[in-house]
């Protein structure tokens, strides 16, 4: 009896003693981003019974849980630096193994993939150059994401035209200054993403004699493409020079609204930029929204005023080829790139991983786990969809350790190994008894 006790304490020694090494490994990590705690599930043995009584011979270490509760989140510098707010996990990838993680500690290597530090890849789905994501699970890689120009095609010029101004002479393109009232400068951009600068000047022209502006005054405008950047010899030149690539008219009643707006047949059929790019470009000049056309004030874009000629608002659309500069993340798990031409780009669909049972995952080491029976199929998903949790950017998961709660562990364990312990030296006492008894 003595030895069957004995046995039975050693038990409880082995199963405490590897409690502690699960307590020991719980407050070891709780500086480790994403790990997730574990605790013990002891059971008692059985081998024997005495009529309707069992007879228990110890302990033993039943399974070794993982707790995948929330941990707090911490803030860093570094857009790559994910959490998961709520269910999930990330889903790496290393030559053909796939592991999922709650820690987010991602960034760029040198060919441009989003790794962890142990060099795992990010999965996600990748968007193509024209913007469509890919059906496919595959790498995160930002190396191939670039931002092609745009030609302009739009134009939208406001200004105020001094209604004070003279009548000046015809326009001559060679003497601008002097057969113009005013000019607004504005960029534009050919397919190859050059830059060129167009200058529209405006001509007073003629009172308006009849019709619901009568009183009022009709301006002219000239779009004119310097000698540098027109791609056309100009008779009888030999090399190209200033023209005129556009022209048209604008109408201002007596209260200097902009009444009407027309634009005459392109000298050139459209602009011809030098650089080698497409030519006879189509470029639409917007002066506002005017009272003949688009029924509106005509108070909101180009006016004349009696006040100094004026240019208050430029845009087009039209931009030139782009590098990334910098990445953004939103909560939905999208990667958008910011590229140094100021335009924006998709670049991934960061997806995350749910399973059944994520208790059931495997450990690998590193807040890295497996997929294992236990656990059942991932399904693959981008955040927020199928009971997933959304993701926050420059942020940490830390570890869901509770000290306090862990230093309680301990205490129990550490009384527990040494009860047995002490039933050890029960035992072994009981037999000094039984072995003197013979005396």
């Amino acid at each position: 009896m003595g030895i069957t006790s004995m046995f039975t304490a050693v038990s409880g020694m082995n199963v405490n003693g590897q409690g502690l090494s699960v307590v020991g490994d719980n407050i070891a990590n709780m500086n480790t981003h994403g790990f997730k705690t574990s605790s013990v599930v002891f059971g008692d043995i059985v081998s024997q019974t005495i009529g309707s009584l069992g007879i228990g011979r110890g302990a033993l270490l039943n399974d070794v849980s993982q707790e995948f509760t929330q941990g707090a989140f911490e803030n860093t510098p570094n857009v790559l630096d994910m959490a998961i707010d709520g269910d999930g996990l990330f889903v790496m990838k290393k030559a053909n193994e796939t592991f999922y993680t709650r820690a987010g500690q991602f960034g760029i290597d040198k060919q441009g993939y989003a790794v962890n530090p142990d060099g795992y890849r990010l999965q996600g789905y990748q968007f193509d150059v024209s913007g469509v994501a890919s059906t496919v699970v595959s790498d995160v890689n930002v190396s191939s994401i670039n931002s092609q120009p745009n030609d302009t095609s739009q134009m939208t010029v406001y200004a105020n035209l001094d209604s004070r101004d003279a009548v000046k002479p015809a326009f001559d393109v060679a003497n601008s200054a002097a057969t113009s009232n005013f000019t607004s400068t504005i960029t534009a951009y050919d397919s190859l993403g050059n830059n060129h600068v167009l200058n529209i000047y405006y001509r007073k022209n003629q009172t308006i004699a009849s019709g619901p502006a009568a009183g009022g005054w009709e301006w002219q405008w000239y779009a004119v493409v310097s000698a540098a950047d027109n791609a056309n010899i100009v008779p009888p030149a030999t090399a190209p020079a200033d023209q005129v690539q556009a022209l048209g008219t604008l109408q201002f009643n007596t209260n200097g609204a902009l009444y009407n707006q027309t634009v005459s047949t392109p000298p050139t059929g459209g602009f011809d930029f030098a650089g080698g790019a497409t030519q006879n470009q189509s470029i639409s000049i917007n002066f506002g929204l005017d009272i003949a056309n688009d029924g509106e004030s005509g108070l909101e874009g180009t006016t004349q005023f009696g006040t100094t000629s004026t240019t208050s608002y430029l845009e087009q659309d039209g931009y030139s080829a782009g590098t990334l500069k910098s990445l953004n993340i939103n909560s939905e798990g999208l990667m958008t790139g910011i590229f140094t031409n100021g335009q924006t780009k998709n670049v991934a669909q960061i997806v995350l991983a749910k399973f059944i049972s994520q208790e059931g995952l495997i450990k690998q080491g590193n807040s890295r786990y497996a997929e294992s029976f236990e656990s059942g199929q991932p399904i693959i998903t981008a955040p927020g969809n199928s009971g997933t949790g959304q993701i926050l950017a420059n942020t940490l998961e830390l570890s869901n350790v509770d000290l306090a709660a862990e230093f309680v562990k301990m205490i129990i364990m550490q009384r527990g190994f040494q009860a047995n312990s002490r039933m050890v030296s029960t035992s072994d006492e009981l037999l000094t008894e039984l072995v003197n008894l013979k005396r």
